[in-house]
């Protein structure tokens, strides 16, 4: 695989950061969903966001970009 420019590693970590974010807000606020119907779908999401994560997770260290990178 190339390397990846500056802005291809700012724009994984940014995506990566965002996934597990939404994973934490929607898991914080579904004890405070009545509406089972909305809280299966909640459920869902974070179940769905998590897949993301770890596919973003093997996606880097399959490709050793972490071990890549050069402190600045």
């Amino acid at each position: 695989m190339r390397k990846l420019s500056d802005t291809e590693l700012l724009n994984l970590n940014k995506m990566l950061q965002m996934e597990t974010n939404q994973v934490t807000k929607t898991k914080a606020m579904i004890t405070a969903i009545n509406d089972e119907d909305l809280r299966r779908i909640s459920e869902t999401f974070i179940a769905a966001n998590e897949v993301r994560i770890k596919g973003i997770q093997q996606f880097i260290n399959e490709n050793n970009i972490i071990s890549n990178l050069e402190v600045h």
